[in-house]
């Protein structure tokens, strides 16, 4: 068995007022993920073309 099928098996016996916070506690990780990624780009210049043609437009 794998860590999602584990992951799953245990989202199936939530109770039914859990699956809501576990929503809330997913989206804010999600969150929390890409506002890294999208800082670690930006450091590193990878947003830089998007920028130079969004600026002008702006």
């Amino acid at each position: 068995m794998t860590t999602l099928e584990d992951i799953e098996r245990a989202i199936e016996r939530l109770r039914p007022e859990q699956p809501t916070r576990l929503r809330a506690w997913f989206e804010a990780f999600e969150a929390a993920r890409f506002e890294a990624r999208t800082a670690q780009d930006a450091a590193t210049g990878r947003l830089d073309a998007l920028a130079d043609k969004a600026l002008p437009e702006f």
